[in-house]
């Protein structure tokens, strides 16, 4: 019998499983997995975000998204490398289970439950915003705050972030195929959009709104860093896919590179256009700041109906992206035997997980009716953090444990990068609200409690219950390591086989 050591600190394999395992349809290829990464990341941070970050930082916000670029980036390219590595459905949760340990895992599926979960209701609020804006220049009507807000906005229930939720959730229900490709459409239109408002923002520029440039200093920078980080959750999207990604080895590691030099590009861009064109003192609780600022400009409701319309369709497609992230991670999680076996049933013609699919559009949407945007997002500010923190140290210890597992990237400068990539997300988490962190730490232990009561014994890494892995690969746990020799010999015939 094990011990409870030994069972925290049991592994999966570091490859795909071979049979014996529930698996996904794969068919996204590289343009589609580069838009999913696009998809969930740009438009929170530009179409609402700043009315949430600029109050804290001032014109400075521009450096808060450079610094939570940067520190993207960094992680970015430890997902690269591990995803690479380690080519299957679940994120980070898979990436901490195959170097971490089991225990670990649980905390960083927590961490990532928390991530798209909230995310997915913030930018679901986002989205009521600008259904509003969109209305008002159309027909001079808005639906009533009762109905378009939080409780603690003034409101009763937030139908529009219920309604996109539900709508997101039946376009996921046919299949991850059809599901990708209307959102790589919307992420074409998306950019379109914001480079539209770049173009009239630039018009209206006045420098004297950079005088006062950070009014609470590098304090303030930071802070705002944190508050906007929950803005590049798409790039962990993108490995949620391991599981439908044709030849992930080489696609998933692309796909993360290419997205994130789009999205840092344009969110700098638009930042100083909107900086440019209004006043810091105005960005304060405005609702969909970025078509406020074009009318303004322009003196005409049309601009903002443009933006308003681009908006709209772009945050459609974040929140897809992240709808589609969380019922991938809990795929994972219940098919290794850590949460009820529902979120793992496939259905057999679309070869999607429709009921793990009603259930997140259920809590989802409850989360997004009742709760403000501000909290929202700084709760998945830190879920983000703590998981790329986890990717990054994982990269190190799957460089130690198995120097010879063929990986479809690898990072250059050795240890560099991971090490400055976990330095910036612990500065960033320093940063947040205790509140938020205090809450933060509730949610995880309530989740590590579930995992000792649930999922220790329900472990398909538990005795008798194996995970079935390929024929070339050793079997790992904490229990029975394979040799250095076992790995390298693995890793060869994996080469082999590529070759031919």
């Amino acid at each position: 019998m094990t011990t409870i050591a030994q069972q925290l600190l049991r592994r999966k394999p570091t490859t795909p499983v071979g049979t014996g395992e529930v698996h996904l349809k794969r068919s996204i290829g590289l343009f589609s997995l580069t838009m999913i990464g696009v998809g969930g990341t740009l438009g929170t941070g530009i179409f609402f975000i700043l009315s949430q970050a600029v109050p804290v930082a001032g014109p400075a916000v521009i450096w808060s998204f450079v610094i939570g670029g940067v520190v993207a980036g960094l992680t970015a390219l430890c997902y690269a490398e591990m995803a690479g590595a380690v080519p299957v459905s679940g994120s980070t949760y898979s990436y901490a289970y195959a170097t971490l340990g089991e225990g670990t895992a649980m905390a960083v599926g927590a961490c990532l439950l928390l991530e798209y979960g909230v995310s997915t209701a913030a930018v679901a609020v986002g989205w009521s915003q600008y259904v509003n804006q969109l209305l008002q220049n159309l027909f001079g009507w808005q639906i009533p705050v009762q109905l378009s807000q939080a409780p603690e906005q003034g409101g009763i229930i937030n139908v529009p972030a219920v309604i996109v939720i539900v709508l997101c959730g039946l376009l996921l229900m046919r299949g991850a195929r059809e599901s990708t490709l209307v959102n790589s459409v919307m992420v074409v239109i998306k950019i379109s959009v914001v480079l539209f408002f770049c173009a009239v923002a630039f018009t209206g520029w006045n420098s004297d709104h950079f005088q006062n440039f950070a009014p609470a200093g590098f304090a303030g920078i930071v802070g705002g860093a944190g508050i906007i980080f929950f803005s590049f959750v798409g790039l962990d999207a993108v490995s949620t896919a391991g599981d439908e990604a044709k030849n992930p080895k080489r696609n998933l590691p692309l796909a993360i590179i290419f997205a994130l030099g789009i999205i840092i590009t344009l969110y700098v861009l638009t930042c100083l256009a909107a900086l440019g064109a209004q006043a810091p003192a105005k960005f304060e609780n405005q609702d969909a700041g970025l078509s406020a600022i074009l009318q303004n400009i322009i003196g005409s409701t049309w601009p903002g109906t443009v933006v308003a319309v681009g908006a709209i369709i772009s945050i459609f497609s974040v929140t897809l992206v992240c709808l589609y992230g969380q019922t991938r991670i809990l795929f994972a999680m219940s098919r290794d035997g850590m949460i009820p076996p529902v979120f793992a049933k496939v259905d057999p013609r679309t070869l999607s997980p429709v009921n793990n699919t009603i259930i997140v559009v259920i809590a989802t949407s409850v989360l997004a009716a009742v709760v403000p945007i501000n909290f929202l997002a700084e709760m998945t500010s830190i879920g983000t953090l703590v998981a790329f923190l986890v990717v990054s140290i994982g990269v190190i210890i799957l460089r130690v444990r198995e120097p010879e597992l063929e990986r479809g990237f690898r990072l250059p400068l050795g240890w560099t990068i991971p090490i400055l990539s976990i330095i910036g997300c612990i500065a960033i988490i320093t940063q947040l609200r205790l509140i938020t962190i205090l809450v933060f730490l509730a949610w995880a232990a309530v989740f590590l409690v579930f995992y000792w009561f649930y999922g220790r014994k329900r472990s398909a890494l538990a005795v008798g219950h194996p995970v079935v892995a390929a024929p070339d690969v050793p079997y790992t746990t904490a229990v029975a390591q394979p040799s250095t020799g076992e790995v390298r010999q693995a890793a060869a015939e994996r080469r082999t086989d590529g070759e031919r």
